[in-house]
């Protein structure tokens, strides 16, 4: 009964369209962050691959960072920007429900690497001299694959949970996209036990690894402190600030809707927090890793000589010399759309 239910129509997703003129402005926000997304993802897998300085552990995790970015956006901006463009507002039953289950296992695939990326952080600052025999390629693969592992049994458990609950003919999701806390609100059965679930796992995968990367910062606080050297001190902030700051927009933004998927604030403000975690969080961390990065600028360098075995050398580098020419416009752009749009959604204006 339960199959049939859930192959028998579409589901609606409700998103923004109660304010059509919102979503023409997120519409076009949506597209250049996917484009730039693709680009500025694709653009770190290929130098760190090509380029033999950059086989080191850091950019071996920053490239799975930059996959699971560029299949996590994949998965759900497209489906938005068709909902956000036409009048229909529909997905299948299957689209949602592939939806669900690779976005979730993508997102707390990223969680858990973001972790892993921290320890490779402690383990360059704090044992330098020991990094090498600490950071070994089998080490790096088994914590990788750790990640990886972690967010597709995450998904297999909850995104299955989820699907079989009873809806009995609910078919509006109060969301933009086929997510567990916006789905299990369709259930026409008590979900107490549902939302506990959902918090432990949210404990697990959310709050575990973050305070992992806590524990991490604050060992590397600890050697940074001790260091004297003015070079040191800016060699340790290039080297953690970057994955610090990712650290902050993504367990920023994704804590508050899963850690209270029953409060109004993740219910309805929710889905502009969730457009920060799923569009601009994967946009902007290719830009914070490579930002003024010489280890970045002399792989391209280095390419450069080798420009012959590379195909679409010229085409890559000419959109990384872009990026970084308009960074801070477009960056800065984004940020104030966003912080608007929050606001005029969150303080809709009464006339008297």
């Amino acid at each position: 009964m339960m199959i049939n239910e859930s192959l028998a129509g579409d589901f609606i997703l409700v998103g923004f369209s109660d304010q059509p003129q919102l979503e023409k402005i997120l519409f076009v926000g949506v597209l250049i962050s996917y484009l730039l997304t693709l680009v500025g993802n694709t653009a770190i897998i290929l130098v760190s691959c090509l380029d033999p300085m950059l086989h080191t552990p850091m950019y071996y995790f920053l490239t799975n960072l930059s996959f699971v970015d560029l299949c996590f956006t994949t998965s759900i901006v497209p489906q938005l920007l068709w909902n956000l463009h036409g009048s229909a507002k529909t997905i299948t039953p299957v689209g949602c429900a592939i939806q669900l289950y690779v976005s979730l296992a993508l997102g707390s695939t990223e969680c858990v690497l973001l972790a892993v990326m921290a320890f490779d952080r402690y383990a360059a600052v704090c044992r330098p001299l020991h990094y090498a025999t600490v950071m070994h390629s089998r080490l790096c693969q088994s914590l990788a694959g750790m990640a990886w592992l972690s967010g597709m049994g995450n998904t297999l458990i909850q995104g299955t949970i989820t699907l079989w609950l009873p809806r009995c003919g609910n078919r509006r999701i109060y969301h933009f996209i086929c997510e567990v806390p916006a789905m299990i609100k369709l259930a026409c059965v008590d979900i107490h036990a549902n939302e506990v679930q959902l918090f432990m796992a949210s404990l697990v995968l959310l709050l575990l690894p973050l305070a992992l990367i806590l524990i991490s910062y604050g060992y590397i606080v600890q050697a940074v402190m001790r260091i004297r050297s003015a070079q040191a001190w800016r060699k340790a902030l290039g080297t953690c600030g970057s994955h610090l700051l990712v650290v902050s927009l993504f367990y920023g933004t994704i804590t508050a809707v899963y850690i209270q998927p029953n409060s109004s604030y993740a219910h309805r403000e929710g889905k502009f927090i969730t457009l920060l975690y799923t569009v601009l969080t994967p946009t902007l961390n290719p830009l914070i890793y490579t930002l003024r990065n010489k280890d970045v600028k002399g792989a391209l360098k280095r390419l450069k000589k080798w420009k012959s075995r590379v195909i679409f050398y010229d085409i890559y580098v000419l959109v990384y010399n872009k990026l970084i020419n308009f960074l801070n416009f477009i960056v800065l752009s984004e940020i104030c759309t966003i912080v608007s749009m929050f606001f005029m959604y969150m303080i809709p204006i009464r006339i008297q």
